[in-house]
């Protein structure tokens, strides 16, 4: 029976690093800004006491709109567009320890484990506090609050400072509860992610070791699909054929 498990992985040097944050960074916004409102909506709904406010998802979706207009789905948005941010630090963490470790071990479990584990505690290190941030700005509905914090409101006419709700949230954030109240949930999120991670890597690269090792046309075709995030196919195809290596393109791309 054929093994089915050809994944071609593309190594972190043969990626055009330029291209690859770019695509990265505008493929993931693509996709926070359609679901975004979502999360608004489902952060709400844990939040109320019952169904004080909103009776479910669509309920609360036509209010919002209703009350504050489409910005309202969006509270907190731009903040929250920091952790994209970690995203990529996630992605970096994860293929500079694997080479660290690989100086010390040729296991691909053992260079899997490390690397994830250490991407993901990077990783929430940066969205734990900018997540607790904009979850509050979430809670902010015209005239009232649904959290613990009220934002500064603007008269009509009054100069609206950017980012002055946000400054504002970090500044009572601070006087309750110091820097410790940006890493409210660190904990469980660090031991939610970091386990996951550890785990999920080494599996992936236990199931792509099983392929069939890439010849000089299947590579060179791996490479014309995956042109858009930046491969180097001379390098690619030329460490190959003289070093008879065994690539594999990843869907972490």
């Amino acid at each position: 029976m054929e093994d089915k498990r050809n994944i071609p992985i593309i190594e972190w040097e043969h990626l055009d690093k330029k291209k690859f944050y770019v695509f990265g960074l505008a493929m993931t916004m693509m996709i926070r800004i359609s679901v975004y409102p979502f999360a608004l909506i489902r952060t709400r709904l844990q939040i109320q006491k019952g169904r004080s406010l909103y009776q479910g998802t669509f309920d609360a979706f036509v209010k919002i709109l209703r009350t504050d207009g489409v910005l309202g789905l969006y509270r907190g948005f731009l903040v929250n567009t920091l952790t994209l941010v970690s995203g990529q630090c996630y992605v970096t963490t994860y293929e500079l320890t694997r080479r660290f470790v690989s100086k010390y071990s040729q296991s691909n479990t053992v260079k899997s484990l490390v690397a994830g584990s250490s991407a993901s505690l990077v990783a929430q290190s940066i969205t734990v506090p900018i997540d607790v941030v904009s979850q509050h700005l979430m809670m902010q509905r015209r005239g009232e609050t649904m959290g613990r914090f009220q934002v500064q409101r603007y008269e009509e006419g009054q100069r609206v400072v950017a980012f002055g709700q946000t400054k504002y949230i970090i500044q009572q954030i601070l006087r309750a509860d110091g820097i410790r109240g940006f890493y409210r949930g660190y904990v469980a999120s660090l031991l939610t992610y970091i386990p996951n991670s550890a785990l999920w890597w080494p599996f992936y690269h236990f199931y792509a070791g099983g392929g069939q090792e890439l010849n000089c046309l299947d590579l060179q075709a791996a490479v014309g699909r995956g042109g858009a995030l930046g491969l180097h196919e001379g390098s690619l195809c030329q460490d190959h054929c003289s070093n008879s290596l065994h690539y594999v393109c990843s869907d972490r791309l």
